[in-house]
This record gives C-alpha cells, sequence and structure tokens, in this order.
C-alpha cells in the first residue's frame, strides 16, 4: 500500500491509502471526541450529536436529501462513536469522490441542528439506549468498564443517560462542537483504489475543508489514575435467561509497546475456537454459548477481559470463573507451548491481513492511529511487532496482570452481590 499525507493549513491532516485493488474508496473522517471528553450533565452528547449530523446540512437540509445522494451515487455510509473518538464514513466508487466529499465534509462542518429534529431524534436515541438495556451480552461490557473507571468519564456509557438526552437543546450541542470539532483535532483517511489521482483528490479536499477554522484549542479530558487494591464486584439484578459476565484485570494504555504481548497473550486465553477458555469452558463442560478474551487501550489506561454467557446456574457460573482463573494461572506459571504462542500469532496476523483487505478497515487503522497516537504506522510494523512476541514476555506479562487485587468482575443476571463471596475468585 502506497501512503501519501498532507497537512492542510488549518491543520487538518489528510492521508491517502491507496491499496491498488478495486476502483471503490471509503473516505473517513475521524475526530478526537468522544464520550471521555464529556460530564455528567452532557453524557452522551458525542453519540447523539453523531446521529444529528446526518439529519441535514447547509447544502444537504434534510436526512433524506442526504440518503438519496448517497444512495443515488450507490454507496453506503455511516458513523460510530467511541470513547475517545468519532467517525463519519462513506464508502463509494471512486468516480462518485466530488460527491462523497461534498456530502461529508457538509454534514460535519455544516450542520443545521435544528430544535425539531433534535427533538424528534430523543425518540430514536432512547430506543437505542432501551435496546442495548435489553441486550445483556453487550451491556455487560459497559457496566465492566463503568465497574473500573467510576468516578471518570471514561466509566460512561457512550449513548448516555435517558435523563440527559431528553434534557439537551441546541446549545448543548454546538457547545460541544465549538470545543472539539477542530480541524487540527480530526484526520481525513481516503483508502482504496485511489489510481494515482490523489492530486484531485487532495484539491477537493482543500475546497471543502479549508472553511473549517480553529476556534479554541480542545479542553481535554481526565486523566485515569489507576489505585485498586482490592477486587471489584458489580452485579445488576436482571431477568436474563443466561448470566453474561466479563471478568478481567487492569493492563495499560496503547503508547506502551507491551500492548503486542498482551494481543498475544489474550489469544492464548480466548481467542478463537482453539483457545484454552473455549475449549475448557465450552467444549468440555457446555457451560456456555460463547466466550471469548480481548483487551481495550486508551491513552492512560487499558484491561483484558474475559466474556461470557452462562447458564443460569449459580454452581456452573462459579465452576467457569474457576476455570478462567485457572487457566491465567497457567499462563502465570508458564505453562503453555511454544506452539500455542506461535498458532496465537498466526491468528493474530491472519486476521488483521484478512481485515485490512477492507478499504473501510485500512481507512479504520490509519484514522485511528493517527487521531489517538498522532503517528501512522504501516501494517508490516504491526506484524513484525507482533512476530517479536516470545514466550517469556508473555509469562512476564501475566505474572504482572493477573494479581487479585487488580481483578474485577461484572454480571448480569437474576443474581444478587451476596451469591458470591471472595473465595469465589481465588485459584
Amino acid at each position: 500500500m502506497d501512503i501519501i499525507s498532507h497537512q492542510l493549513d488549518n491543520g487538518l491532516k489528510v492521508i491517502f491509502v491507496d491499496t491498488k485493488s478495486f476502483s471503490t474508496i471509503t473516505t473517513l473522517l475521524l475526530v478526537g471526541a468522544g464520550s471521555r471528553y464529556e460530564n455528567e450533565k452532557n453524557n452522551g452528547i458525542a453519540h447523539f450529536f453523531e446521529h444529528m449530523a446526518f439529519k441535514g446540512s447547509k447544502k444537504y437540509p434534510n436526512s433524506f436529501l442526504i440518503s438519496s445522494t448517497i444512495e443515488g451515487i450507490g454507496a453506503i455510509f455511516n458513523a460510530f462513536t467511541g470513547k475517545d473518538h468519532t467517525g463519519y464514513w462513506i464508502k463509494a466508487t471512486n468516480k462518485h469522490f466530488d460527491k462523497t466529499i461534498d456530502v461529508l465534509s457538509d454534514m460535519v462542518i455544516h450542520p443545521l441542528l435544528s430544535e425539531e429534529e433534535i427533538e424528534r431524534e430523543k425518540g430514536v436515541i432512547i430506543e437505542e439506549y432501551n435496546l442495548y438495556e435489553d441486550t445483556p451480552y453487550r451491556k455487560v461490557s459497559e457496566i465492566f468498564e463503568g465497574l473500573l473507571y467510576k468516578g471518570n468519564a471514561l466509566g460512561y456509557d457512550i449513548v448516555g443517560t435517558k435523563e440527559n438526552v431528553k434534557s439537551f437543546k441546541k446549545s448543548v450541542f454546538t457547545e460541544y462542537i465549538n470545543d472539539l470539532y477542530q480541524p487540527d483535532n480530526a484526520v481525513l483517511v481516503v483508502a482504496g483504489g485511489i489510481e494515482g489521482q490523489q492530486d484531485k483528490y487532495l484539491k477537493l479536499i482543500k475546497e471543502k475543508f479549508d472553511n473549517w477554522k480553529k476556534t479554541k484549542d480542545p479542553d481535554g479530558y481526565q486523566k485515569i489514575i489507576e489505585k485498586q487494591t482490592q477486587p471489584q464486584l458489580l452485579i445488576k439484578t436482571k431477568k436474563t435467561e443466561q448470566a453474561h459476565f466479563c471478568i478481567g484485570h487492569r493492563a495499560f494504555s496503547f503508547f506502551d509497546d507491551r500492548k503486542y504481548a498482551l494481543n498475544v497473550l489474550s489469544v492464548i486465553l480466548g481467542g478463537g475456537m482453539s483457545s484454552r477458555l473455549f475449549i475448557q469452558v465450552r467444549e468440555r463442560r457446555g457451560l456456555c454459548y460463547y466466550i471469548s478474551t480481548g483487551r481495550e487501550h486508551y491513552a492512560d489506561a487499558g484491561n483484558i477481559v474475559t466474556q461470557a454467557g452462562i447458564i443460569n446456574d449459580l454452581k456452573k457460573i462459579k465452576e467457569a470463573i474457576k476455570v478462567i482463573l485457572k487457566e491465567q494461572q497457567k499462563i502465570v506459571e508458564g505453562n503453555f507451548s511454544e506452539v500455542e504462542l506461535d498458532r496465537a500469532k498466526e491468528l493474530i496476523k491472519g486476521r488483521f491481513l484478512i481485515n485490512i483487505e477492507d478499504s473501510s478497515q485500512v481507512a479504520n487503522f490509519y484514522a485511528s492511529k493517527y487521531i489517538l497516537e498522532k503517528k501512522t504506522v504501516q501494517p508490516e510494523e504491526v506484524i513484525k511487532k507482533v512476530e517479536q512476541v516470545t514466550k517469556a514476555e508473555v509469562q512476564s506479562l501475566a505474572k504482572q496482570i493477573f494479581v487479585p487485587q487488580n481483578l474485577n468482575f461484572a454480571l448480569i443476571g437474576p443474581f444478587q452481590k451476596t451469591d458470591f463471596t471472595a473465595n469465589d475468585f481465588l485459584v
């Protein structure tokens, strides 16, 4: 892949990634804005504005005009809100780049934010909130991070609260946008079959984004101070057909190079159908339908977590917890083979390369690296870092992370906090 970077006079970073593949391209605008930049009163505004960007802009004054314009060129489009970034993307054939960049820029830079549309969209977002509440396998990961980062915006639900959503007025949106939607707090990535047209595309980008002026430096966010000294437990009592839980430990930020070893560690434990936890908890004991281990990194914190949906039987849940903790302890003791290590690394590399066959994944890879870490990294560099991970590094990392005082457990199901004791989390 050929990478060409530019920076506009207003500070907007533009990255072209020519994948030399099909004549389709994904154009992604990623902004350094998300729920961790919020406070208790405006929690949910980042996600709400992501919706409002599609409800009308200066040149495309209603949602139908936006959607019909994009779909009229055979394109697909969407957006997403995270805790530390928000993205807007359109995937289209490269011959329609002029229309793509026209719509995308107008949506984000010139949103109408009509009070009528804001009121109407409140109902939509409240139903989205209800959907997540009724989806415990999704909700449990939110309450897990709420437990982990309690008292900090990093622990907020991205969708916000019903009370906040109902209260938002136009002024809340404009205040949030004016703070974070700055050209030097964003990156625009164009990825796919560019076919040597980057100079033409750059000219169009300048026409549409040069008038996006910086007004201030973003206020930033409250940083995480890790100070956990004992295990933490959170039970959300709810009638469900199965119990969903997260059991995890604190880790470190995405600036820490140990993240590659942590990735390997998470895959050995619960990455795929050949992983230890999938075999031990599902295949050999039949305790669950799904179980997996993953990790999350932020600029100042991180975690590794195993999530599972277990039969609604307290004895079986505790059995699953014991199995998970025992498998973690085996890694701490070095009880895993070079074959497992190599298989985990191959899985990471293979899935990473398969993902970036898609221009939308390529765009997201380069955009997120830049907006979060302020750098561009080639896929080959990531592959090399993964290949260099050793068994000793994985074991050493497991010893540092899998300690009792850093353990956190969150569960949604028909149970109470008193149903669990400290002994349930000892190997």
